[in-house]
């Protein structure tokens, strides 16, 4: 800022210590490290956003051939074709995976290599640098999500025609931002590709695989579906598959405020952590 005293020489006015000079929210820097990020993985998009499509898809192709694309399937008060079931679960399962995988990587990969300064010294604030990662696996998610809708709109014998396209919307977006901070508590505490790993394969595929995917709760023994029930990943899979179907396994609106908290809590833990700097900055 500049002295504007008439017939004075312009003098730079410092800021003192601690005082930010970024005020409100550092939207060009926030742009930046979402473009970067966004940027990073369609770099290698063969192996972001293709390979994933293709690996679901064959989950598609595996199962409808082994138990039949026209066997009927409970949901709800009403039955539909096994394709038509499990198409859904597919395309969000796929989403949620892509948006982990995007935000776990990041500041793992910049504490390994020594590079997290990048991260950590641009002029944004807690907030806008959890926001600029979890926007651009959110991103990641919808991506992957329109291409195996569109590849799936185009395979015979599966319909994916929206019944509710804001149960749709609202329920993919649920997902992903809980599996982008899921990723992102990741990458704070892991030290190594190993922990990352770990997580992937005894948290996030478990919860997925048994989140009622691949079948119908309802033909689960009571004790089962109670833990289906305790599965916050089941509400993504049930909401998400309503918007197609119109039908659920679960009270939608239950689902939807449910997940609505549990972001609210995951995204409050991620900016606690990221704030005090743990296992980032020492």
């Amino acid at each position: 800022m500049l002295d504007q005293t008439p017939g004075a020489s312009p003098v730079h006015k410092i800021s003192p210590p601690g005082v930010p000079v970024i005020k409100q929210v550092n939207w060009g820097g926030l742009r930046t490290l979402y473009v970067k990020e966004v940027r990073r993985f369609f770099k290698v998009q063969l192996q972001t956003v293709w390979a994933p499509a293709v690996t679901t898809l064959l989950y598609l192709v595996i199962f409808t051939v082994a138990l039949g694309a026209r066997a009927a399937v409970p949901v709800g008060t009403t039955t539909v074709a096994f394709a038509d079931f499990v198409a859904p679960g597919l395309i969000v399962m796929g989403m949620m995976t892509n948006a982990f995988a995007n935000s776990s990587f990041s500041l793992l990969v910049g504490k390994m290599q020594g590079t997290i300064v990048d991260y950590l010294m641009p002029p944004l604030s807690t907030a806008e640098l959890l926001a600029g990662l979890v926007g651009a696996a959110v991103t990641r998610a919808f991506v992957v999500g329109a291409a195996l809708w569109v590849a799936m709109l185009l395979w015979p014998g599966v319909h994916v025609g929206m019944a509710n396209p804001l149960a749709v919307l609202w329920f993919g977006l649920m997902g992903a931002l809980l599996l982008s901070f899921l990723g992102v508590l990741t990458s704070i505490w892991a030290d190594k590709f190993d922990h990352s790993a770990a997580v992937t394969n005894f948290v996030v595929q478990p919860l997925a695989l048994l989140s009622g995917t691949f079948y119908s709760i309802s033909k689960l023994k009571p004790a089962f579906q109670a833990v289906s029930h305790a599965n916050p990943i089941f509400y993504v899979i049930s909401g998400f598959r309503s918007g197609f179907l119109g039908v659920a396994d679960s009270p939608v609106l239950f689902g939807a405020v449910l997940l609505l908290a549990i972001n609210v809590v995951m995204g409050v833990l991620c900016y606690v952590l990221l704030r005090s700097g743990w296992k980032i900055k020492n």
